[in-house]
């Protein structure tokens, strides 16, 4: 087993984003996953029915005794939903996680529509999390939240990604499958340039927790030894796979199949 990834993000009652998507990548994936978890959802395929917060000085005691004791290659955020859990974070982190990566997924709605974040805590990652970041990984929506204007195309993606970097993160992946077309493109700006990762779409319902599965396996690939465009290629290539293989549960957006085979 190579790679440890803290993951600090909320639970998915479901099974199929959230806490429980992250661990199931991350040991498909070979590696050891531990958990700060930030909030609890009571939450199916059909949207998120309930939301109930954990106490912050509790989010804080998650993350000091893991990086205390079994530590962590990788830090990798998802749920993150008020501006003290956010700041709170960022503190335990500055004083546990000297030098560590830290990989940002910006969640900010479910896939069913429902808001995941209040407004300060938007503020927060953009003014305290993403300048810690090794690597932001926004949706377009999420891109546009953050930076205010609106996405169309692969060029706007490209100046988004530009604007992230400018306001610290190392490097950003901005996520195309928001964009219309049979063609889906994920675009990486890194201290190289560009890289672009143009896939096949999927039609497909079953796509609950993409996002957070692809954050995941990014993150335990870099924590592997992989570059970053070779982890997010790597991290590409298996949420494809597991959405081809969905299990095809539940009535509405429903969960991948994190267990297919990984050569």
């Amino acid at each position: 087993m190579r790679g440890r990834v803290l993951i600090v993000a909320g639970s998915d009652s479901s099974g199929g984003a959230g806490i429980q998507a992250d661990i199931k990548t991350v040991t498909a994936l070979g590696g050891f996953a531990a958990t700060a978890i930030t909030a609890l959802t009571a939450q199916n395929t059909l949207g998120v029915h309930g939301f109930l917060n954990v106490d912050t000085a509790f989010v804080r005691k998650q993350i000091q005794v893991v990086l205390n004791d079994v530590g962590a290659d990788i830090v990798k955020t998802g749920m993150l939903h008020n501006a003290d859990v956010i700041g709170a974070v960022c503190e335990e982190l500055d004083n546990n996680a000297p030098g560590i990566p830290l990989v940002v997924d910006p969640v900010m709605v479910a896939k069913g529509g429902e808001a995941l974040i209040d407004e300060a805590g938007v503020r927060m990652i953009f003014e305290e999390l993403i300048p810690r970041a090794y690597l932001i990984t926004p949706n377009i929506p999420e891109a546009e939240t953050l930076l205010k204007r609106s996405i169309k195309n692969v060029k706007e993606m490209k100046k988004a990604a530009e604007a992230l970097t400018v306001e610290g993160a190392s490097s950003v992946l901005i996520k195309g499958g928001h964009l219309l077309g049979d063609k889906l493109t994920d675009v990486l700006l890194d201290r190289d340039g560009f890289h672009f990762f143009e896939i096949e779409r999927v039609k497909t319902r079953h796509t609950h927790g993409t996002g957070c599965t692809l954050a995941s396996a990014i993150s335990i690939s870099l924590s592997q030894g992989l570059t970053l465009p070779a982890a997010v290629g790597r991290a590409q290539e298996y949420v494809v796979a597991a959405i081809r293989s969905a299990p095809g549960l539940g009535a509405g957006h429903g969960p991948l199949n994190h267990t297919h085979p990984v050569i």
